[in-house]
């Protein structure tokens, strides 16, 4: 772990313990701990299968790590209600994630909705799982994933639309047109001189279109 050193002239400020932080927070709000619970209510299982994203959350030896997960709506199954299954895409196979559940099955989802404030948090433990009906079930474009993380809940909750409210995260004019950032061809070739950046946004839009299953 660093030091808080590293903090430069922010270390003399920095909360270091939860007596600090609880007294600077105070406690919580009782209605964001009644609604959490063990297991996927029909009214939190409404809203998993209504949405087309989720971000997941995991960590091993190396730190942590979260990557974005996405299809159409109801893409991640809810089994039972403890577990949830989301289908692992073809993806650059750096595979972060699944490099952690290996070795710590510690994960968390955050599910979300456009156009909803409210996000479904899930804290439990996910394994990465082979088997062919499962897999097939998942089956999109004639592809099925090479594996469904499973996660089995051990807590689930909403979160209130504040972030969402403050951000402006659904609204039209809070979108901005992909011009105004570096292409991902731009971002390579500066870290490394090999890469042919132009070629790579050229070709992008062909190689989405192949690959994306």
């Amino acid at each position: 772990m660093k030091s808080k050193s590293e903090l430069g002239a922010y270390a003399d400020y920095t909360i270091s313990s939860l007596t600090e932080l609880e007294e600077t927070y105070g406690p919580a709000n009782p209605a964001s701990l009644v609604k959490e619970i063990g297991y996927i209510s029909d009214h939190y299982r409404a809203f998993i299968e209504k949405s087309p994203f989720v971000v997941l959350a995991t960590v091993g030896p190396d730190g942590v790590d979260c990557s974005p997960r996405g299809d159409p709506p109801g893409f991640a199954g809810v089994l039972d209600e403890h577990t949830v299954a989301i289908p692992d895409r073809r993806g650059n196979n750096r595979i972060d994630n699944l490099r952690n559940l290996v070795v710590d099955p510690r994960a968390s989802l955050l599910f979300l909705i456009p156009g909803i404030g409210e996000t479904i948090r899930i804290n439990g433990r996910g394994y990465i799982v082979t088997e062919p009906e499962l897999r097939a079930s998942f089956e999109m474009q004639g592809k099925v994933p090479a594996t469904v993380i499973l996660v089995k809940v051990d807590t689930i909750y909403f979160q209130c639309p504040k972030a969402l409210v403050r951000s402006k995260l659904w609204q039209a004019e809070s979108q901005i047109v992909r011009s105004e950032l570096p292409t991902t061809g731009q971002i390579i070739s500066t870290l490394s001189q090999e890469f042919d950046g132009d070629e790579y946004d050229c070709n992008y839009p062909k190689r989405l279109k192949e690959t994306i299953y």
